[in-house]
Protein backbone atom coordinates (compact mmCIF):
# COMPACT_ATOMS: atom_id res chain seq x y z
CA UNK A 1 0.00 0.00 0.00
CA UNK A 2 1.18 3.53 -0.69
CA UNK A 3 1.77 5.61 2.41
CA UNK A 4 -0.96 8.21 2.68
CA UNK A 5 0.51 10.65 4.18
CA UNK A 6 -2.29 13.64 5.12
CA UNK A 7 -1.54 16.70 5.91
CA UNK A 8 -3.50 18.94 8.98
CA UNK A 9 -5.74 21.65 7.64
CA UNK A 10 -4.76 24.95 7.97
CA UNK A 11 -7.13 27.22 9.76
CA UNK A 12 -6.50 31.16 8.36
CA UNK A 13 -8.41 33.79 8.90
CA UNK A 14 -9.71 35.45 5.90
CA UNK A 15 -8.17 38.48 5.03
CA UNK A 16 -9.82 41.63 6.19
CA UNK A 17 -10.25 40.21 9.50
CA UNK A 18 -13.27 38.88 11.19
CA UNK A 19 -14.89 42.29 11.67
CA UNK A 20 -16.06 42.02 8.01
CA UNK A 21 -18.03 39.64 8.48
CA UNK A 22 -20.64 41.08 11.15
CA UNK A 23 -24.09 40.99 10.50
CA UNK A 24 -26.33 38.07 11.29
CA UNK A 25 -28.82 36.38 8.73
CA UNK A 26 -30.19 37.30 4.97
CA UNK A 27 -33.95 39.38 4.96
CA UNK A 28 -36.14 37.98 3.24
CA UNK A 29 -36.91 39.52 -0.36
CA UNK A 30 -39.68 41.70 1.62
CA UNK A 31 -37.37 43.19 3.46
CA UNK A 32 -34.72 44.37 0.52
CA UNK A 33 -33.69 47.62 1.20
CA UNK A 34 -33.07 50.28 -0.99
CA UNK A 35 -29.22 50.23 -0.59
CA UNK A 36 -27.61 48.44 -3.77
CA UNK A 37 -26.13 45.72 -0.98
CA UNK A 38 -28.90 46.02 0.95
CA UNK A 39 -26.99 46.74 4.24
CA UNK A 40 -29.21 48.61 6.77
CA UNK A 41 -29.82 48.14 10.30
CA UNK A 42 -32.92 45.77 9.65
CA UNK A 43 -30.42 43.31 8.49
CA UNK A 44 -30.16 41.69 11.90
CA UNK A 45 -33.61 40.80 12.33
CA UNK A 46 -34.40 37.99 9.66
CA UNK A 47 -33.39 35.67 7.46
CA UNK A 48 -33.72 33.81 3.52
CA UNK A 49 -36.77 33.72 2.00
CA UNK A 50 -38.51 30.54 4.02
CA UNK A 51 -40.10 29.90 0.58
CA UNK A 52 -37.54 29.57 -1.30
CA UNK A 53 -37.43 30.94 -5.12
CA UNK A 54 -40.61 28.54 -5.96
CA UNK A 55 -43.23 31.27 -5.86
CA UNK A 56 -41.62 33.92 -7.90
CA UNK A 57 -43.52 35.13 -11.04
CA UNK A 58 -42.78 33.38 -14.04
CA UNK A 59 -43.54 34.69 -17.65
CA UNK A 60 -43.42 32.91 -21.17
CA UNK A 61 -44.09 28.59 -21.79
CA UNK A 62 -40.24 27.82 -19.39
CA UNK A 63 -38.41 28.10 -22.00
CA UNK A 64 -34.82 29.79 -22.98
CA UNK A 65 -36.67 33.00 -23.76
CA UNK A 66 -39.22 32.74 -21.12
CA UNK A 67 -38.44 35.02 -17.96
CA UNK A 68 -38.44 32.34 -14.83
CA UNK A 69 -37.87 35.69 -11.83
CA UNK A 70 -34.52 33.56 -11.36
CA UNK A 71 -30.99 35.73 -11.35
CA UNK A 72 -29.04 33.66 -10.23
CA UNK A 73 -24.94 34.55 -9.87
CA UNK A 74 -22.72 31.39 -10.15
CA UNK A 75 -19.54 31.02 -9.01
CA UNK A 76 -17.39 28.47 -10.13
CA UNK A 77 -19.60 28.65 -13.68
CA UNK A 78 -16.59 28.21 -15.83
CA UNK A 79 -15.76 25.12 -14.27
CA UNK A 80 -16.80 21.13 -14.94
CA UNK A 81 -20.62 21.53 -13.72
CA UNK A 82 -20.92 24.74 -14.37
CA UNK A 83 -21.39 24.61 -17.93
CA UNK A 84 -24.08 22.34 -17.13
CA UNK A 85 -25.74 23.79 -14.25
CA UNK A 86 -25.43 26.97 -16.52
CA UNK A 87 -27.62 25.32 -19.28
CA UNK A 88 -30.14 23.97 -17.37
CA UNK A 89 -30.51 27.40 -15.48
CA UNK A 90 -30.84 29.41 -19.12
CA UNK A 91 -33.03 26.46 -20.61
CA UNK A 92 -35.72 27.13 -18.31
CA UNK A 93 -35.43 30.99 -18.40
CA UNK A 94 -33.19 32.58 -15.68
CA UNK A 95 -30.79 35.26 -15.88
CA UNK A 96 -27.12 33.69 -15.51
CA UNK A 97 -24.43 36.23 -14.07
CA UNK A 98 -21.05 34.35 -14.09
CA UNK A 99 -18.06 35.75 -12.28
CA UNK A 100 -14.93 34.83 -13.73
CA UNK A 101 -11.11 36.06 -13.15
CA UNK A 102 -8.80 35.69 -16.08
CA UNK A 103 -8.57 35.86 -19.78
CA UNK A 104 -12.07 36.53 -21.00
CA UNK A 105 -12.19 33.87 -23.30
CA UNK A 106 -12.99 31.40 -20.04
CA UNK A 107 -16.94 32.16 -19.98
CA UNK A 108 -17.33 32.61 -23.83
CA UNK A 109 -18.95 29.07 -24.48
CA UNK A 110 -21.51 29.89 -21.70
CA UNK A 111 -23.28 33.40 -23.35
CA UNK A 112 -24.09 30.97 -26.07
CA UNK A 113 -26.64 28.56 -23.58
CA UNK A 114 -28.86 31.08 -23.32
CA UNK A 115 -30.81 34.32 -25.20
CA UNK A 116 -29.03 37.74 -25.83
CA UNK A 117 -28.09 39.02 -22.28
CA UNK A 118 -29.38 36.22 -20.57
CA UNK A 119 -26.27 34.93 -19.67
CA UNK A 120 -23.63 37.66 -18.14
CA UNK A 121 -20.01 37.25 -17.61
CA UNK A 122 -18.42 39.17 -15.34
CA UNK A 123 -15.17 39.83 -13.75
CA UNK A 124 -14.27 39.61 -10.21
CA UNK A 125 -11.81 39.22 -8.07
CA UNK A 126 -11.95 36.14 -5.65
CA UNK A 127 -10.38 38.10 -2.69
CA UNK A 128 -11.79 41.39 -3.25
CA UNK A 129 -15.19 41.78 -0.86
CA UNK A 130 -16.16 44.63 -2.94
CA UNK A 131 -15.50 42.91 -6.22
CA UNK A 132 -17.57 39.91 -5.06
CA UNK A 133 -20.66 42.25 -3.91
CA UNK A 134 -20.46 43.68 -7.48
CA UNK A 135 -21.24 40.35 -9.00
CA UNK A 136 -23.93 39.49 -6.44
CA UNK A 137 -25.70 42.72 -6.57
CA UNK A 138 -28.56 41.95 -8.70
CA UNK A 139 -28.95 38.25 -7.65
CA UNK A 140 -31.56 36.34 -6.48
CA UNK A 141 -29.76 33.14 -5.96
CA UNK A 142 -26.17 32.58 -5.39
CA UNK A 143 -24.72 29.10 -6.04
CA UNK A 144 -21.21 28.30 -5.32
CA UNK A 145 -18.95 25.83 -7.32
CA UNK A 146 -15.74 26.75 -6.31
CA UNK A 147 -13.67 23.76 -5.45
CA UNK A 148 -10.08 22.07 -6.61
CA UNK A 149 -8.99 18.69 -5.65
CA UNK A 150 -5.28 19.99 -6.24
CA UNK A 151 -3.53 23.12 -5.17
CA UNK A 152 -1.27 25.97 -6.63
CA UNK A 153 1.35 28.45 -5.49
CA UNK A 154 -1.49 30.54 -5.35
CA UNK A 155 -4.38 29.37 -3.86
CA UNK A 156 -4.45 26.42 -0.91
CA UNK A 157 -7.05 23.80 -0.47
CA UNK A 158 -8.14 25.77 2.04
CA UNK A 159 -8.33 29.35 0.69
CA UNK A 160 -10.20 27.55 -2.64
CA UNK A 161 -12.58 25.13 -0.98
CA UNK A 162 -12.83 26.59 2.71
CA UNK A 163 -12.48 30.25 3.21
CA UNK A 164 -14.16 31.54 -0.46
CA UNK A 165 -17.42 29.96 0.39
CA UNK A 166 -17.34 31.23 4.03
CA UNK A 167 -17.03 34.76 2.41
CA UNK A 168 -19.31 34.15 0.03
CA UNK A 169 -22.00 33.44 2.60
CA UNK A 170 -21.30 36.41 4.55
CA UNK A 171 -21.44 38.72 1.69
CA UNK A 172 -25.24 37.35 1.12
CA UNK A 173 -25.67 37.50 4.23
CA UNK A 174 -25.03 41.19 4.06
CA UNK A 175 -27.06 41.35 0.58
CA UNK A 176 -30.55 41.36 1.78
CA UNK A 177 -32.32 40.18 -1.48
CA UNK A 178 -30.64 36.09 -1.50
CA UNK A 179 -33.62 33.99 -1.44
CA UNK A 180 -31.59 30.59 -1.89
CA UNK A 181 -28.07 30.03 -1.48
CA UNK A 182 -26.85 26.85 -2.58
CA UNK A 183 -23.11 25.70 -1.43
CA UNK A 184 -22.12 22.04 -3.58
CA UNK A 185 -19.34 20.42 -1.32
CA UNK A 186 -18.48 16.75 -2.02
CA UNK A 187 -19.87 13.21 -1.09
CA UNK A 188 -16.96 12.41 1.85
CA UNK A 189 -16.63 15.61 3.28
CA UNK A 190 -15.73 15.39 6.83
CA UNK A 191 -13.23 16.81 9.33
CA UNK A 192 -11.70 13.57 10.16
CA UNK A 193 -11.00 12.88 6.19
CA UNK A 194 -7.50 11.73 5.33
CA UNK A 195 -7.96 14.25 2.54
CA UNK A 196 -7.39 17.62 2.60
CA UNK A 197 -9.59 18.74 0.40
CA UNK A 198 -12.22 16.95 2.02
CA UNK A 199 -11.28 18.86 5.63
CA UNK A 200 -11.57 22.09 3.40
CA UNK A 201 -15.24 20.81 2.07
CA UNK A 202 -16.42 19.64 5.77
CA UNK A 203 -14.96 23.25 7.24
CA UNK A 204 -16.84 24.98 4.54
CA UNK A 205 -20.19 23.71 4.98
CA UNK A 206 -19.84 24.70 8.58
CA UNK A 207 -19.09 27.98 7.76
CA UNK A 208 -21.97 28.20 5.34
CA UNK A 209 -24.59 27.42 7.48
CA UNK A 210 -22.83 29.14 10.33
CA UNK A 211 -23.55 32.30 8.60
CA UNK A 212 -26.86 31.10 6.70
CA UNK A 213 -28.64 28.21 8.31
CA UNK A 214 -31.11 28.24 5.47
CA UNK A 215 -28.43 27.47 3.09
CA UNK A 216 -29.09 23.98 0.78
CA UNK A 217 -25.91 21.84 0.71
CA UNK A 218 -25.35 19.41 -2.34
CA UNK A 219 -22.59 16.85 -1.84
CA UNK A 220 -22.33 14.83 -5.10
CA UNK A 221 -20.02 12.32 -5.47
CA UNK A 222 -17.27 11.66 -8.09
CA UNK A 223 -19.08 13.53 -11.00
CA UNK A 224 -18.43 11.99 -14.99
CA UNK A 225 -18.68 13.94 -17.90
CA UNK A 226 -17.30 14.71 -21.64
CA UNK A 227 -14.90 16.60 -19.24
CA UNK A 228 -14.64 14.77 -16.42
CA UNK A 229 -11.20 14.57 -14.58
CA UNK A 230 -11.40 10.58 -13.68
CA UNK A 231 -12.39 8.69 -16.76
CA UNK A 232 -10.47 11.33 -18.89
CA UNK A 233 -7.02 11.26 -17.03
CA UNK A 234 -7.28 7.20 -17.27
CA UNK A 235 -7.90 6.93 -20.34
CA UNK A 236 -5.65 9.23 -21.59
CA UNK A 237 -2.88 7.54 -19.90
CA UNK A 238 -4.08 4.27 -20.68
CA UNK A 239 -4.15 5.37 -24.79
CA UNK A 240 -0.10 6.49 -23.96
CA UNK A 241 1.14 3.72 -21.69
CA UNK A 242 -1.26 0.30 -22.30
CA UNK A 243 -1.60 0.43 -18.69
CA UNK A 244 -3.48 1.97 -15.04
CA UNK A 245 -2.23 2.33 -11.91
CA UNK A 246 -5.39 1.36 -9.12
CA UNK A 247 -4.62 2.66 -5.98
CA UNK A 248 -4.91 0.29 -3.23
CA UNK A 249 -5.48 -2.62 -6.10
CA UNK A 250 -8.66 -0.84 -6.81
CA UNK A 251 -10.92 -1.92 -3.78
CA UNK A 252 -12.45 0.90 -2.67
CA UNK A 253 -16.46 1.81 -2.92
CA UNK A 254 -17.56 4.68 -4.58
CA UNK A 255 -20.73 6.13 -6.13
CA UNK A 256 -19.50 7.97 -9.64
CA UNK A 257 -22.52 10.52 -10.58
CA UNK A 258 -23.53 11.56 -14.20
CA UNK A 259 -22.88 15.66 -14.19
CA UNK A 260 -26.00 16.23 -16.04
CA UNK A 261 -28.13 14.70 -12.71
CA UNK A 262 -26.27 16.64 -10.26
CA UNK A 263 -26.99 20.18 -12.31
CA UNK A 264 -30.81 18.96 -12.40
CA UNK A 265 -30.59 18.54 -9.06
CA UNK A 266 -29.59 21.74 -8.34
CA UNK A 267 -32.03 23.34 -10.43
CA UNK A 268 -34.79 21.48 -8.86
CA UNK A 269 -33.56 22.64 -5.40
CA UNK A 270 -34.27 25.54 -6.50
CA UNK A 271 -37.49 24.91 -8.15
CA UNK A 272 -39.23 23.93 -5.07
CA UNK A 273 -41.58 26.01 -2.13
CA UNK A 274 -38.44 26.12 -0.38
CA UNK A 275 -38.36 22.29 1.30
CA UNK A 276 -34.69 21.77 0.19
CA UNK A 277 -33.50 24.72 2.19
CA UNK A 278 -31.29 24.14 5.15
CA UNK A 279 -31.04 20.49 4.05
CA UNK A 280 -27.88 18.28 2.64
CA UNK A 281 -27.96 16.36 -0.07
CA UNK A 282 -26.06 13.40 -1.04
CA UNK A 283 -25.70 12.98 -4.92
CA UNK A 284 -24.70 9.55 -5.16
CA UNK A 285 -25.35 7.49 -8.96
CA UNK A 286 -27.66 4.00 -8.70
CA UNK A 287 -24.28 1.73 -8.47
CA UNK A 288 -21.63 1.47 -6.43
CA UNK A 289 -18.68 0.64 -8.35
CA UNK A 290 -14.63 0.24 -7.13
CA UNK A 291 -12.36 2.15 -9.01
CA UNK A 292 -11.15 -1.29 -11.01
CA UNK A 293 -15.19 -1.51 -12.33
CA UNK A 294 -14.80 1.90 -13.42
CA UNK A 295 -11.56 1.30 -15.02
CA UNK A 296 -13.21 -1.80 -16.78
CA UNK A 297 -16.27 0.30 -18.07
CA UNK A 298 -13.21 2.57 -19.70
CA UNK A 299 -11.60 0.06 -21.27
CA UNK A 300 -14.79 -1.68 -22.45
CA UNK A 301 -15.09 1.59 -24.10
CA UNK A 302 -11.95 2.38 -25.58
CA UNK A 303 -11.35 -1.18 -26.95
CA UNK A 304 -7.28 -0.86 -26.31
CA UNK A 305 -5.74 -3.83 -27.73
CA UNK A 306 -5.02 -6.92 -26.06
CA UNK A 307 -1.37 -6.47 -25.45
CA UNK A 308 -2.57 -3.31 -23.91
CA UNK A 309 -4.78 -4.44 -21.71
CA UNK A 310 -2.44 -4.84 -18.67
CA UNK A 311 -3.91 -2.98 -15.61
CA UNK A 312 -1.47 -3.40 -12.47
CA UNK A 313 -3.32 -4.71 -9.61
CA UNK A 314 -1.04 -2.52 -7.15
CA UNK A 315 -0.48 0.75 -6.61
CA UNK A 316 1.67 2.77 -8.87
CA UNK A 317 0.89 6.65 -8.34
CA UNK A 318 1.32 8.56 -11.28
CA UNK A 319 1.65 12.30 -11.40
CA UNK A 320 0.17 12.89 -14.50
CA UNK A 321 -3.10 11.14 -12.96
CA UNK A 322 -2.80 11.78 -9.50
CA UNK A 323 -1.93 13.74 -6.84
CA UNK A 324 -0.51 12.51 -2.86
CA UNK A 325 -4.43 14.42 -1.90
CA UNK A 326 -6.38 12.14 -4.34
CA UNK A 327 -4.26 9.04 -2.86
CA UNK A 328 -5.64 9.80 0.26
CA UNK A 329 -9.03 10.36 -0.86
CA UNK A 330 -8.98 7.12 -2.68
CA UNK A 331 -8.01 4.90 0.46
CA UNK A 332 -11.67 5.26 2.34
CA UNK A 333 -14.91 3.88 0.70
CA UNK A 334 -17.02 7.28 -0.61
CA UNK A 335 -21.03 6.31 -0.32
CA UNK A 336 -24.15 8.08 0.30
CA UNK A 337 -24.93 7.36 3.65
CA UNK A 338 -28.32 5.21 4.71
CA UNK A 339 -30.64 8.09 5.78
CA UNK A 340 -29.25 10.61 3.50
CA UNK A 341 -32.00 12.84 1.83
CA UNK A 342 -30.64 12.12 -2.15
CA UNK A 343 -31.66 12.39 -5.58
CA UNK A 344 -35.33 10.59 -4.77
CA UNK A 345 -36.37 13.31 -1.90
CA UNK A 346 -35.66 15.89 -5.21
CA UNK A 347 -38.19 14.08 -7.11
CA UNK A 348 -35.01 12.38 -9.77
CA UNK A 349 -33.69 9.33 -10.77
CA UNK A 350 -29.88 9.75 -12.02
CA UNK A 351 -28.50 8.03 -14.97
CA UNK A 352 -26.82 4.47 -14.42
CA UNK A 353 -23.42 5.14 -16.33
CA UNK A 354 -22.91 2.51 -18.61
CA UNK A 355 -24.26 3.68 -21.90
CA UNK A 356 -24.11 7.54 -23.23
CA UNK A 357 -22.92 9.13 -19.97
CA UNK A 358 -19.38 7.00 -21.09
CA UNK A 359 -19.48 7.46 -25.00
CA UNK A 360 -17.09 10.44 -24.72
CA UNK A 361 -14.45 7.88 -24.17
CA UNK A 362 -14.80 6.77 -27.72
CA UNK A 363 -12.32 9.83 -28.42
CA UNK A 364 -9.46 7.58 -26.74
CA UNK A 365 -9.30 4.47 -29.10
CA UNK A 366 -6.66 4.44 -31.14
CA UNK A 367 -8.02 2.87 -34.45
CA UNK A 368 -10.63 5.18 -34.41
CA UNK A 369 -14.21 5.58 -33.06
CA UNK A 370 -14.97 2.10 -34.76
CA UNK A 371 -11.77 0.23 -33.61
CA UNK A 372 -13.04 -2.79 -32.03
CA UNK A 373 -16.34 -3.61 -33.32
CA UNK A 374 -18.30 -6.35 -34.79
CA UNK A 375 -19.47 -6.55 -37.83
CA UNK A 376 -23.20 -6.52 -36.27
CA UNK A 377 -22.13 -3.31 -34.39
CA UNK A 378 -20.93 -1.65 -37.69
CA UNK A 379 -23.90 -2.32 -39.83
CA UNK A 380 -26.07 -1.13 -37.33
CA UNK A 381 -24.20 1.88 -37.02
CA UNK A 382 -23.93 2.42 -41.06
CA UNK A 383 -27.96 1.81 -41.32
CA UNK A 384 -28.17 4.81 -38.88
CA UNK A 385 -26.14 7.23 -40.31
Amino acid sequence: MIQAVSRRLIQRPLAGGASIYSSSSLRSLHGVSDHPNGSDSRRYSSSLATKGVGHLARKGTGGRSSVSGIVATVFGATGFLGRYLVQQLAKMGSQVLVPFRGSEDNPRHLKLMGDLGQVVPMKFDPRDEDSIKAVMAKANVVINLIGREYETRNFSFEEVNHHMAEKLAMVAKEHGGIMSFIQVSCLGASVSSPSRMQRAKAAAEEAVLSALPEATVMRPATMIGTEDRILNPWAMFVKKYGFLPLIGGGTNKFQPVYVVDVAAAIVAALKDDGSSMGKTYELGGPDVFTPHDLAEIMFDMIRPRDFMVNKVPFPLPSPQIFNLDQINALTTDTLVSDKALTFQDLDLVPHKLKGYPVEFLIQYRKGGPNFGSTVSEKISTDFYN
